[in-house]
């Protein structure tokens, strides 16, 4: 997350921060205090570690790095979208738990969003899925890495393209939503945090972050599944190149498109559901 926001002050011309300011804005937060609106109810407290603890779970659950790995071979795209969207869940709670009006905004906002999120989800890692010969996503890696489906290229270019939209829209960045913003007309993430601070905040930004993570992680292990026979070490450099690498394709998405308006947000999210579909269908009855 430092280093996209890193890359573009760099390409606005503005003097670039640190990559590890994130870690900074962290430590700053857990060494501030917690201060908690009276009209909030015990929800507001174990709301930011329920937030938390999905996506460490799902952590655990990604595509071994290198091959020779341990890894688990029974999580599948529900397990995987279903952990994602607890997540969400006690976000939303979080936000309309104070009854601020920006937190009610923000929570029906990012309902409205996950709903068309997590259908395309499911279905574009099935699909990949089936590419990998496995509806474990760890396993379905590992065999694209040995044997990519070549004769299976439409349908996997549909799921790249699919995957990407989502990967922007669940992350909540330009163009479905811009994560430094705090007007009311745009802010979806933002909206639903206004009313906690401290570590408490500490907590839901290293959450975003490990969702980011999470999301990238998937797509470079099963979108660009190739050197996981390597070395350890030289996989897992590679594994951070193509980290890289979508951390530039994001920026370069954030810095030449503007936010769309809420409304407009369907129209994007409905193209990654086509695609979806579309990867499925080809897969299925025209084999390509």
């Amino acid at each position: 997350m430092g280093l996209i926001k890193s890359i573009k002050m760099w390409l606005f011309f503005k003097k670039p921060s640190t990559p590890l300011q994130p870690y900074k804005n962290l430590l700053k937060l857990f060494s501030k205090e917690s201060i908690i609106s009276t009209e909030s109810s015990i929800i507001t407290k174990i709301a930011p570690f329920l937030v938390l603890s999905p996506l460490l779970l799902t952590v655990f659950f990604l595509p071994p790095i290198f091959g020779k790995s341990f890894y688990i071979g029974f999580v599948d795209a529900f397990t995987i979208t279903g952990l994602l969207a607890l997540s969400t869940f006690f976000l939303m709670l979080l936000g309309l738990d104070s009854g601020n009006s920006f937190g009610g905004i923000g929570s029906s906002r990012e309902a409205f969003i996950s709903a068309l999120v997590e259908p395309a989800m499911i279905l574009t890692v099935f699909s990949i899925s089936l590419m990998g010969n496995n509806l474990g996503i760890a396993k379905a890696a590992i065999n694209l890495n040995n044997h990519f489906p070549m004769r299976h290229m439409a349908s996997f270019t549909f799921a790249f393209i699919s995957f990407f939209i989502l990967l922007i829209a669940e992350t909540g960045r330009i163009p479905v939503d811009n994560p430094e913003t705090h007007l009311e007309l745009t802010m979806v993430h933002e909206a639903m945090i206004l009313d906690i601070s401290g570590g408490y905040l500490g907590l839901i930004e290293g959450a975003a972050s490990i969702k980011f993570i999470i999301f990238a992680t998937i797509f470079v292990s099963l979108f660009m599944p190739f050197g996981l026979d390597m070395n350890p070490f030289l996989s897992l450099i590679l594994f951070v190149f193509k980290l890289g690498i979508v951390v530039l394709a994001v920026v370069v998405v954030e810095t030449n498109m503007a936010k769309l308006r809420l409304f407009k947000v369907p129209n994007l999210l409905g193209i990654a559901i086509v695609f979806s579909f579309l990867s499925l269908i080809s897969f299925y009855i025209l084999g390509s």
